[in-house]
């Protein structure tokens, strides 16, 4: 439910050969700009949406092989329309797991890499190691890191000199029309506790846990869903309830111990109204949340639609025309119970001022940085719509103003990056951009 943009025409192309030569068409200044999406489902940002009008829109979900595929080395080579959900399936049975998000099984690796999105098992942009991109006048290059046919090289992100891998993510610079990924080796045995806690605990809950993760007794990406965001998405935490979930992995012994450890730190902190291990209390048949995240936790997203449906009553393909209505708010929060506690006031002040319930997730990155997501359900009407953009307009004032900085900006929003990136860093990727597509062949994005 963002304003609409006016769309002149959409391109499906059927391989990524075609995009040079599609781009070289519209190198002029006299042709409108294109705006490229992989699978279009980027859900709660603007899907498909491009940042402003008149943008001719290349879709480009028929670009969907696995062009290579190395499990010994842990990497796989993707078009933009490869979706978690088919190469997870590839890998099923490997010794190698994608970094899956919660999100549906149906969304684009490449794509949600490319916006800098946070897998169960760490930033998407952590497994990003090459890039395939069609430059605005129409050339192909490729940055990063890049297989050279039967020579064993090292994945090397970086490269020699310097970098331009991330040139093109939040970016647009060009159109990508492929990339390589890393594959995480896939543990031994994964286990996951599940921890239930009173929002009176939140502060010395997270507070105990970041101890725990600066120690490594976490591994993944540890998440804390509170009430709202666990309804939201199908589970019932209890009145007031947080639920978190704390991946443990590797070998059988070792997540023995681990567990062993953590089990009795949890006890002993008395902070804890439930605690429970996957391996003894498998997650009940409607905990929608838990059976999400221990599978993802395992590269697996063979329960994601169910959350998907919870959230929005559709399946991936009727979202956008018949789901129910969903946005996001991503900011960064320093991982500590007193930020944490403070960002969690802020949302109650805007459900204060505009009756808008926004619900949290927290997903604790490292042991410093924490990932929270804002989500904002509601009634697709004209009412309920105004009163949900007006408490995303709030959440990214109040959480700006506090220092809780967002990472990614929805269609709606991309005016901020001039409120958010220091100027002059802002005019250097300007002037950039000028060199690059100086026909401004490829449309202005939200992070231009």
């Amino acid at each position: 439910m963002f304003r609409p943009r006016r769309v002149p025409a959409v391109i499906r192309p059927s391989h990524a050969a075609q995009i040079p030569a599609l781009v070289r068409a519209f190198a002029h200044d006299e042709t409108p700009p294109l705006h490229a999406v992989s699978t279009g489902r980027n859900w709660g940002l603007g899907s498909r949406e491009a940042a402003g009008h008149d943008a001719v829109r290349v879709e480009l979900d028929d670009l969907d092989r696995i062009r290579d595929l190395d499990t010994e080395q842990g990497w796989a080579v993707v078009e933009p329309g490869v979706t978690q959900q088919h190469l997870s399936r590839v890998l099923d049975g490997t010794r190698r797991m994608l970094n899956v998000t919660a999100s549906s099984g149906h969304s684009s690796v490449l794509g949600n890499a490319l916006d800098r999105g946070v897998g169960l098992r760490r930033q998407r942009t952590e497994d990003l190691v090459g890039l395939e991109v069609v430059l605005p006048d129409g050339e192909q290059v490729r940055v990063g890191w890049w297989p050279r046919g039967d020579a064993r090289t090292a994945p090397n992100p970086y490269g020699l000199g310097p970098s331009l891998l991330h040139l093109f993510t939040q970016s647009n610079y060009g159109i990508v029309t492929a990339g390589v990924v890393r594959l995480l080796p896939r543990p031994e045995t994964q286990r996951v506790l599940r921890l239930g806690f009173g929002r009176d605990d939140l502060s010395a809950v997270v507070d105990e846990l970041r101890r725990w993760h600066a120690q490594g007794l976490v591994h993944g990406v540890l998440k804390i869903y509170d009430t709202t965001s666990a309804t939201s998405y199908g589970t019932d935490t209890g009145r007031g309830g947080f639920l978190a979930h704390v991946s443990l992995g590797g070998t059988t012994a070792v997540v023995d111990a681990l567990t062993e450890v953590a089990v009795e730190l949890a006890l002993k902190s008395g902070l804890f109204s439930d605690v429970a291990r996957s391996d003894k209390e498998p997650a009940a048949a409607d905990d929608v949340v838990s059976r999400v995240v221990e599978h993802g936790y395992s590269g697996s997203v063979v329960h994601h639609e169910e959350m998907l449906r919870s959230a929005v009553g559709r399946h991936a393909a009727r979202v956008d025309d018949e789901g129910g209505g969903w946005l996001f708010f991503l900011p960064l929060v320093p991982f500590a119970g007193e930020h944490v506690t403070a960002a969690l006031r802020l949302l109650d002040e805007v459900h204060a001022a505009t009756g808008v319930r926004p619900g949290a997730t927290v997903n604790a990155l490292d042991p410093d940085v924490i990932d929270l997501v804002v989500s904002l359900r509601f009634a697709r009407t004209d009412d309920e719509t105004a009163r949900a953009h007006d408490a995303l307009d709030r959440l990214y004032e109040s959480f700006t103003a506090a220092g809780y900085l967002p990472y990614r900006l929805d269609v709606d929003h991309g005016g901020w990056t001039d409120r958010l990136v220091d100027p002059s860093a802002l005019a250097l990727g300007r002037r950039l951009r000028e060199v690059i597509d100086p026909h401004h062949v490829i449309a202005p994005g939200r992070y231009a």
